[in-house]
């Protein structure tokens, strides 16, 4: 007896960049919610985040999830000094769209035009991509972004620079670096894991 081969339905799959909220289903099995123990649900930090097919995947590792959710957490959340919330939400877009990740991609760009009155810019982002001229403070930051993105050492001097230049402090700039490098390594997760779907 042979295994049998389901074929992706390829014209289901969302292949545009968008602000749109979809869906993403994972080729591996998640946990369901029946087989989730206390641990389980520390490690997913929000216990919500059980109904959610890549996070009931990651949890199968609770040690790694749960070190993975509160520094995600920290970067993007804890923001009472530093850079603020659109930028860092920027930095992770740039970062998603340079690797092709329409998923999260979609996610921090959404969090980007809520916490920015430049909807349009960060659209401009995910349709022209990561040459877009979105202005020279956001230029700076899909620059740095996407320095590291393509590999760390791309990340130069010259990137601080830029990045000081328009006016951000050290720390502004050390939030702009965990930002990108975070989502780099979060697209590359996702991406060998699963793949876009429809919003439901």
């Amino acid at each position: 007896m042979t295994d049998t081969i389901i074929e992706p339905q390829i014209e289901n799959v969302p292949n545009v960049f968008t602000q749109e909220q979809i869906g993403w289903t994972p080729w591996l099995k998640p946990l369901a919610e029946s087989e989730l123990t206390e641990r389980h649900y520390e490690a997913l930090v929000d216990k919500a985040r059980a109904k959610s097919p890549y996070f009931a995947l990651l949890v199968r590792d609770p040690d790694i999830l749960e070190a993975r959710t509160k520094t995600d957490k920290d970067i993007f959340y804890n923001v009472v000094d530093g850079l603020p919330r659109a930028d860092r939400e920027l930095a992770a877009t740039a970062a998603s769209r340079y690797n092709g990740c329409i998923f999260c991609a979609s996610v921090h760009s959404r969090f980007a035009s809520h916490y920015s009155p430049n909807k349009s810019e960060v659209q401009k982002l995910l349709d022209e991509g990561v040459s877009a001229d979105l202005g020279e403070r956001w230029n700076a930051i899909v620059a740095a972004s996407v320095a590291l993105t393509a590999t760390p050492p791309a990340f130069s001097r010259d990137h601080a620079e830029r990045l000081r230049k328009t006016g951000l402090s050290d720390d502004e700039i050390y939030d702009v670096v965990h930002g990108a490098a975070f989502f780099n390594w979060a697209n590359r997760l996702m991406l060998s894991l699963g793949e876009p779907t429809p919003a439901e």
